[in-house]
């Protein structure tokens, strides 16, 4: 049979369009024991991507340390330093940790058991030294080395190396018995089905996946409320509100590859999530590349969709937003204390005006602005949308809301996390369009909740900024928002960064 690209088969755009129902955004009302569920996970965890990540630095930097201490405790720190041992050390450091790497030395199964992987180790350590030793003596410098120096760096740094690998085991098995360092996954689909992945997923050992719970649309004659020891909490619309209170990393699809129209029926209703979803192919006849598997332990499964801007994406992002908001703060704080004195003389009131709207994964946030509104005509539900020569809009309101000056105090969100500096507007809560609220006239609405709100972002470089006073207009919007969510990098959000001044030189649709 011909073989089927997953990706291809499931891709958001078919998602998206495909015709058929989704309520999804539209919660059904969670029954108190899913509430009682969802509660006890509103805490993040740590990633075990993260966690082997920083182990890397770590082990780089006691490599690092250890050869520098052994070179100067021979040489003495006020003596002639040769600059190729410090080179080659540092060379031999970072060579090390890749080894370790490329022989999975980082994953969470190996972490957990170091003495298991104790010849492993100490075969990438030897292995290191012998890669040294073969290039200079390629080089013809072998003789410009200590033997005395080096053999004792190898001895020193590997007992630092595997004592630091003995105490990382026993924090990760802390970590994971007290949920700190966890997956947390929902079977989506009960029945047999979901019994048999549960089993073949608990088999696995050092699992570090947490089965939260279960959710079906089907009745209890077709899918039991009890699943090989976990319940089912709902429906799959109630899942929704499930996953917005607790920290999930992931939903995994227990359904039949061939039930193609069932699949994409669930997934439009749960691709406006912010997690990986994952279609378990453990009992499914159809069989794809291996390369199209991702592995829960030995349990291939299909990746669907992935949490956009995630682990180390989501650390350089917090950076650039911290960088360029301190940035944006000393730039542009003449402006906003001049915006500010302009605001109190003009008319009475507070100078900020603090918003609630929705934030990543609909959390509701207070968004920071400079008033624009008379303070007994202001509207902060945004229920009516602002119009051009509103009369609810100071002289000065009208200024700095077609300049954007309003939106300078932003940037203090975006420092504090709340926003990110770059990515969809967030809108106010109850912000409607002809009676409708926008996720009434879009559908996949929340979608663009996937990842936190920006202060400004590719939608508003692109002319669609102000008011949504058409349902088109608000579509386009969310249309230009999913495509940054789903072509996200750090240099799409330097290039919207630098384009923002020039395309707000364009005031047409600022009112």
């Amino acid at each position: 049979m011909n073989e089927i690209d997953p990706a291809h088969r499931f891709s958001s755009e078919a998602v998206r369009h495909f015709d058929g129902p989704a309520d999804g955004d539209k919660p059904g009302g969670m029954n108190d024991v899913a509430r009682q569920v969802a509660s006890q996970y509103r805490r993040d965890t740590m990633s075990p991507i993260m966690v082997s990540g920083v182990l890397r630095m770590v082990e780089f930097a006691v490599l690092l340390v250890s050869g520098l201490g052994v070179y100067f405790y021979y040489v003495g720190f006020f003596n002639y330093l040769a600059w190729q041992y410090p080179l080659t050390i540092a060379a031999a450091s970072f060579l090390a940790v890749v080894l370790l790497d490329v022989t999975d030395c980082y994953q969470v199964v190996s972490l957990m058991r170091p003495i298991a992987n104790f010849g492993r180790i100490l075969l990438v350590w030897a292995g290191t030294f012998a890669l040294m030793a073969l290039t200079a003596f390629a080089m013809k410098m072998s003789q410009d080395y200590s033997r005395l120096l080096f053999g004792t760096w190898f001895v020193v740094a590997f007992v630092c190396l595997f004592g630091l690998r003995l105490v990382m085991s026993r924090l990760i098995r802390r970590w994971a018995r007290d949920g700190s360092m966890e997956r947390r996954a929902v079977i989506v689909g009960g029945g047999k089905a979901a019994e048999v992945l549960i089993r073949s997923v608990e088999k696995q050992p050092y699992n570090d996946i947490r089965i939260c719970g279960i959710f079906d649309d089907r009745n209890d004659k077709r899918s039991p409320s009890l699943v090989a020891g976990y319940p089912k909490l709902g429906t799959i619309s109630e899942l929704i509100e499930f996953a917005r209170i607790a920290r999930i990393n992931m939903l995994i699809v227990s359904l039949p590859l061939t039930a193609e129209s069932r699949v994409l029926q669930l997934l439009k209703k749960l691709w406006v999530l912010p997690v990986d979803i994952r279609l378990s192919a453990h009992s499914n006849a159809l069989q794809f590349r291996p390369r199209a598997y991702s592995y829960i332990g030995s349990v291939p499964m299909l990746d669907i969709f992935d949490k956009p801007i995630n682990d180390w994406d989501s650390v350089a992002k917090r950076a650039f937003d911290i960088i360029f908001s301190l940035i944006g703060i000393v730039v542009f704080s003449p402006v906003m204390l001049a915006a500010a004195i302009a605001i109190k003389l003009d008319s009475k009131g507070p100078v900020l005006f603090k918003q609630k709207r929705h934030g990543f994964n609909n959390e509701i946030i207070e968004v920071y602005k400079f008033r624009s509104m008379y303070t007994d005509r202001s509207d902060p539900t945004a229920k009516q949308t602002v119009t051009k020569n509103d009369p609810r809009v100071t002289p000065v309101g009208r200024f700095i809301r077609k300049t954007s000056i309003d939106e300078l105090p932003q940037f203090f969100n975006s420092l504090l996390g709340s926003l990110s500096l770059i990515g969809p507007r967030p809108h106010a809560i109850a912000a409607q369009s002809h009676n409708l609220l926008y996720n009434e006239v879009v559908d996949g609405y929340f979608a663009r909740h996937k990842v936190k709100p920006g202060v400004t972002g590719w939608a508003q470089i692109n002319g669609w900024r102000g008011e949504m006073d058409t349902n088109e207009k608000i579509r386009m919007r969310t249309e230009y928002d999913l495509y940054y969510i789903e072509n996200w990098s750090l240099l799409f959000d330097l290039r919207i960064l630098f384009l923002t001044p020039v395309r707000l030189l364009n005031t047409e649709n600022a009112y």
